[in-house]
């Protein structure tokens, strides 16, 4: 059969030209913006990566090229608790939230057949200026819990950021939800959406660059305990009595992956069951090879944490409200155990203890790592593009 007098089957499949804007505060979103890169990549799709930071230095470390965004977030904390006013105060002083100019010259260069942005809003607005196609990538939808009881001025702050942000979510072309569906989702608490919305949200399943298949795991001794606390800032006491409860059982072994900007010289003499591992951006290995993780309770480590098989003890930073939820959940679902800043070395151990010893811990979250096999979440995401988005042309095979 002809077409227009075109031979069709010297063309090409119709690929889309995608651009990749991600928040650097917190690599998760970096994490599943590379694990989304590789997967439209690998189906021929032109892809682009829009980031700052040490977020621009990981995509680039990783063999991709990145274009320089504004950043429109500075987060700040002490002694375990995000600082809200500090973070508004830092993010204001560093003039972070008027680059939209810069960012509409950059999608005026491109010219992408779609964006998609993972938490990072400024992208969104410069993308609908343009009339271009725009997803968002999203588990944390009740924000005004972050200003409530906090006082009138930040109250007051707070009303905007909802206006704001429910602007955002009911003017975009979808919401992707980087989490296991319902009733398995670890980010439940934070997923307060319109009805309205419904039709917009999909749940993608997780989004991790390496899925457990695909890993070699690091040989280690067992059992043992993967810690990615990192150690400065204001979680270095968590690190100190993890480390402490490291010491209490030398039987069970541990590896602490450090954060970036920090050298295992500068830590203090650790015990002959604890492996201190610089930064590394492939921690998968260390997961597949391990029995259980301690971590914060940013969304992205939980999820890899859970698609690997692992219970989790979760120190959630204080009056960090996404975090304080999903460590919540991670609890009433029987995936691990919440822990507190205040947690004491001994008690850290008899967690430890728990969920190496407890099978249903292992039970649920083995469950939780078929299940995200299953589900396939870049390939789910690249599907649903796939399916909605006209790419502006068919390139000629010559």
């Amino acid at each position: 059969m002809e077409f227009d007098g075109a031979d069709w089957s010297l063309m090409e499949p119709d690929f889309m030209k995608i651009l990749l804007f991600m928040c650097g505060e917190g690599l998760g979103h970096t994490s599943r913006c590379l694990a989304l890169g590789k997967e439209f990549l690998a189906a021929g799709h032109d892809v682009h990566f829009g980031a700052y930071g040490y977020s621009k230095e990981l995509i680039e470390k990783t063999g991709y090229k990145a274009h320089e965004i504004p950043p429109e977030l500075t987060l700040v904390g002490d002694k375990g608790s995000l600082s809200l006013s500090k973070s508004i105060g830092a993010t204001f002083r560093n003039g972070q939230l008027f680059g939209g100019a810069e960012l509409r010259k950059l999608l005026k260069k491109l010219e992408p057949d779609v964006v998609l942005s993972d938490g990072y809003y400024l992208g969104i607005l410069a993308a609908k200026a343009r009339k271009i196609p725009v997803y968002i990538i999203a588990h944390q939808f009740n924000m005004i819990e972050f200003f409530e009881g906090k006082g009138p001025l930040t109250g007051f702050l707070g009303i905007f950021v909802k206006k704001f942000y429910t602007h955002i979510f009911s003017g975009v072309d979808g919401i992707i939800v980087p989490d296991f569906p319902l009733p398995y989702s670890v980010n439940r608490r934070n997923f307060t959406l319109s009805r309205e919305l419904n039709d917009t949200i999909f749940f993608s399943g997780p989004i991790i660059r390496q899925s457990y298949a695909e890993i070699e795991a690091k040989v280690l001794k067992s059992p043992n305990i993967l810690c990615t606390i990192g150690a400065f800032g204001y979680r270095a006491a968590i690190f100190k009595s993890v480390l402490e409860a490291a010491r209490l059982d030398p039987g069970i072994n541990y590896s602490f992956i450090l954060g970036p900007g920090i050298s295992s010289e500068e830590l203090p003499e650790r015990p002959g069951n604890v492996e201190f591992v610089e930064f590394t951006d492939n921690p998968f290995p260390y997961f597949k090879g391990s029995d259980a993780v301690i971590t914060a309770g940013g969304h992205s480590t939980l999820l890899e944490s859970l698609s690997f098989g692992l219970p989790v003890l979760s120190f959630p930073d204080e009056r960090h409200n996404e975090q304080e939820n999903n460590a919540t959940v991670l609890e009433e679902n029987g995936y691990g155990r919440r822990m507190s800043y205040l947690t004491r070395p001994e008690v850290i151990l008899a967690c430890i203890r728990e969920v190496l010893e407890a099978e249903n811990y292992r039970e649920k979250t083995e469950r939780l790592r078929k299940l995200a096999e299953a589900l396939n979440g870049p390939g789910a995401v690249r599907e649903l593009l796939e399916s909605r988005i006209e790419p502006q042309s068919s390139v000629e095979i010559r």
